[in-house]
């Protein structure tokens, strides 16, 4: 039986077993062995790669209570089984070209999530027993996705993991729009081609992204005109501008995960007063309050 103590406990270990997990080797499983565990134990694909991933993150499912229990009441929530074809009919996805470039140590480019590489999904998922589930993926193919890098690092990317965690914002836009942050712009394609969003106003304080984006994506864009770039500091727009500009609808995405965006969504939770008759909505809301 799952008691709170022992829920308390396998929260902070499948949390940190996942992390370690995709930090350290999420391309570890192969189609190989997900294929040799289908056809010789006749399990289908999502529970094959839940297996294979217990033992990756060492649990001992077949020897260990406490493993066993973690993995029936966290993998069957945790883990998602993606189709590709899902996501080519996203419109981001489906009209926005990559034109690879490379400008200093910029590069705007195509890569790929590989077949079976564990990938961030969505939200942390809490249960009404207060069960603390990852939301991860795999792909059984490649997944070619949008990136900048910066010095060879991955900066800006649009992955099933923005298009499923923006998802509610998105839906939420309306009127005078206003974003924090930029990316490769998918918020202000999603919004932009709204008919109930008349506006939408980009924050951005990076001059190389904002050259990127301007050149080589914007310009595909369906309503390119209802689109305005703002190079700033996204605190200091909205402090000063913000007040001013009455939107309707402001969402916030200027961090890359609660390890650095606590501070900023704490900051920003502040300067809402000032802007009392706009809706306000965070990327990762709900991971952010859980590390609060």
């Amino acid at each position: 039986m799952l008691t709170k103590e022992k829920i308390q406990k396998y929260n902070r270990e499948i949390l940190n077993r996942i992390a370690a997990f995709m930090n350290y080797s999420s391309d570890f499983i192969t189609g190989d062995i997900i294929d040799e565990l289908v056809n010789d134990c006749g399990v289908d694909r999502k529970y094959a790669f839940s297996l294979v991933l217990a033992s990756a993150c060492y649990m001992n499912i077949n020897d260990s209570e406490e493993d066993r229990e973690m993995f029936e009441n966290y993998f069957p929530e945790m883990i998602h089984y993606l189709k590709k074809e899902d996501y080519d009919s996203d419109p981001y996805y489906k009209n926005i070209k990559v034109t690879p470039v490379k400008e200093r140590e910029w590069e705007f480019k195509e890569a790929v999530i590989k077949p079976y590489e564990l990938i961030p999904l969505d939200d942390l998922k809490e249960t009404q027993d207060g069960r603390i589930i990852p939301q991860v993926a795999f792909f059984d193919c490649e997944f070619p996705y949008p990136v900048i890098l910066e010095k060879g690092v991955e900066w800006m990317l649009v992955t099933p993991n923005e298009v499923e965690t923006m998802r509610e914002g998105i839906e939420k836009a309306s009127g005078k729009v206003a974003t924090y942050g930029l990316g490769l712009g998918y918020f202000p394609y999603m919004t932009s081609i709204m008919d109930r969003v008349s506006s939408v106003t980009v924050v951005e304080r990076d001059e190389s992204v904002i050259d990127i984006f301007k050149r080589f994506i914007l310009p595909q864009f369906p309503h390119p005109e209802k689109v305005k770039i703002v190079s700033a500091d996204a605190f200091d727009y909205a402090e000063k501008t913000a007040p001013k500009e009455n939107f309707d609808y402001i969402y916030i995405d200027i961090w890359h995960d609660p390890s650095d965006g606590v501070d900023m969504y704490k900051r920003f939770k502040e300067l809402e007063k000032l802007c009392p008759d706009t809706r306000y909505e965070y990327w990762i809301e709900k991971t952010m309050k859980h590390y609060m």
